[in-house]
C-alpha cells in the first residue's frame, strides 16, 4: 500500500507507540502468512489509535462493517469497558473463518461475535444502538454503510470510517477506478451532510472520524 505519510515519519510514529501484544503480532503474522492482500490489515499504529478511540469513549457495543482477519476487531476489544462487546461482518467465508480463529486465540473471544454475510443486511436486522462504528468493507458499498449505521447510532456515538485518503489517489485526477470515485463520493457527501461534524485524518491511509452535528 503507497503511503500517505512519509515512511520514514510513519516508521517514527509506530516505534513510538506503544508495541502490540504478543497475541496481536501473531496475527499479524499469521494474516501474512495465510490471506491474500494482506495490507488491508491494520497495523500496530492505528490498531492502537483504534483501541485508545474505544478506551476513550467507553461503547458498550462497536459495530466493525468488515471484519478481515480479525486484526482491528482484537485491537479494539482491548479498550472495551467491562460489559462491552463488538459486533462484527465480514462477508468473504475465508476471511471469516480467519477472523474466528484468530479472536478464538486472543484474550477477547467472548467480546467478539462475528456475523457472516452481506453486512447492510446485517446492520439492518441488528436493533442499535452503536457506540461506535468502524468502516473498513468494500469502498462502494460506503456510502450505504454510512447511511445505514447514522441512523442507529447512539446519542455521544462515533462512526470512523478508513481509507479515505485511499493511498492519495483521491487527489489524483487521473484514478477514475471504481473505489477511488466510490471513495471521492464518500467523502464530499459526509463533508456536506449538515446532520454530521467530521475530521480527515492522515493515519495510515486515511481515517475519518464522524459524529452527529447537535450532539444526541
Amino acid at each position: 500500500m503507497p503511503h500517505v505519510v512519509d515512511p520514514t515519519v510513519e516508521a517514527y510514529a509506530e516505534a513510538h507507540t506503544t508495541a502490540a501484544p504478543a497475541y496481536l503480532a501473531a496475527v499479524a503474522e499469521q494474516t501474512r502468512a495465510a490471506l491474500a492482500f494482506p495490507q488491508m490489515m491494520v497495523g500496530t499504529l492505528e490498531g492502537r489509535f483504534l483501541e485508545m478511540l474505544v478506551f476513550a469513549l467507553g461503547p458498550s457495543w462497536v459495530l466493525e462493517i468488515g471484519t478481515f482477519s480479525g486484526y482491528s476487531a482484537i485491537a479494539m476489544a482491548g479498550g472495551l469497558p467491562p460489559g462491552g462487546r463488538i459486533t462484527t461482518c465480514e462477508l468473504d467465508p475465508t476471511h471469516a473463518a480467519a477472523a474466528r480463529s484468530n479472536i478464538a486465540a486472543s484474550p477477547h473471544a467472548d467480546r467478539i461475535e462475528v456475523i457472516e454475510g452481506p453486512a447492510i443486511e446485517t446492520v439492518r436486522r441488528l436493533p442499535g444502538p452503536f457506540d461506535l462504528v468502524f468502516i473498513d468493507a468494500d469502498k462502494p458499498g460506503y456510502l450505504a454503510y454510512y447511511d445505514a449505521v447514522l441512523a442507529k447510532l447512539a446519542p455521544g456515538g462515533l462512526i470512523v470510517a478508513d481509507n479515505t485518503l485511499w493511498s492519495g489517489n483521491v487527489v489524483d485526477p487521473d484514478d477514475r477506478s471504481e473505489e477511488t470515485r466510490a471513495i471521492r463520493a464518500f467523502n464530499d457527501a459526509v463533508r456536506a451532510d449538515e446532520r454530521v461534524v467530521c475530521v480527515q485524518l492522515t493515519v495510515r491511509d486515511g481515517v475519518t472520524l464522524i459524529r452527529r452535528a447537535d450532539g444526541a
